[in-house]
């Protein structure tokens, strides 16, 4: 019994009141009952956010677990300058692009205008359109892209290097993505797919 460390008992107050970074730093020395509580808080979120960029639920909930896996054995690397559910779901979102780049590619955005948008039409204008079904309307890539940076936070740059496209693709599919979401939604969005600005750049 030398060697065991009661660490709940060293828990300045209940698991579930800490915060994302306490829980972080106890993971660290391998709590995994604070683990489960970071997965716990934000599973959903992930396994949302992966549905969100294409995967159907069952894929959606064993890309989830890996990410956590990838999370909890990467967990030094959380230096809490973010949040931890940021961090989490960019991990999520290339596990999701490495199982998509062996199945397609992301193809540049045509030239000249937008083909006509079924979801535009007046019939649905007024009408309160769920955001998970309106991505549904977009091609793969302005989801993909979309999802990836408003979703998982990526920059445009990011993105790039993860789906292995030019930068100025990513840009045409988030643009192209957007304004069909807008069109959609009939409503100004900010942020469309989590809640969690897409951070963009330049390069």
């Amino acid at each position: 019994m030398g060697g065991f460390v009661n660490r709940s008992a060293a828990r300045p107050k209940p698991i579930n009141g800490l915060h994302d970074v306490e829980l972080a730093q106890l993971s660290m020395t391998g709590d995994r009952a604070a683990f489960g509580e970071l997965v716990r808080r934000h599973g959903a979120a992930v396994r949302a956010l992966l549905r969100r960029m294409g995967a159907d639920p069952a894929l959606a909930d064993d890309l989830a677990q890996d990410a956590f896996l990838a999370a909890f054995e990467a967990i030094a690397d959380f230096r809490g300058e973010g949040a931890f559910a940021g961090w989490v779901k960019r991990i999520a979102a290339r596990l999701y692009i490495k199982r998509w780049r062996k199945r397609a590619q992301l193809d540049p955005a045509p030239d000249g205008p937008d083909q006509a948008d079924p979801a535009a039409d007046g019939a649905l204008s007024d009408a309160r359109i769920d955001l998970d079904e309106a991505l549904k309307s977009l091609s793969d890539a302005e989801r993909l892209c979309v999802t990836l940076c408003y979703g998982a936070g990526l920059s445009h740059s990011e993105a790039a290097e993860a789906t292995n496209a030019p930068v100025g693709t990513v840009k045409s599919h988030v643009k192209r993505g957007l304004d069909k979401l807008r069109r959609r939604l009939g409503a100004p969005l900010a942020n469309p797919a989590a809640g969690e600005t897409g951070r963009h750049d330049h390069g």
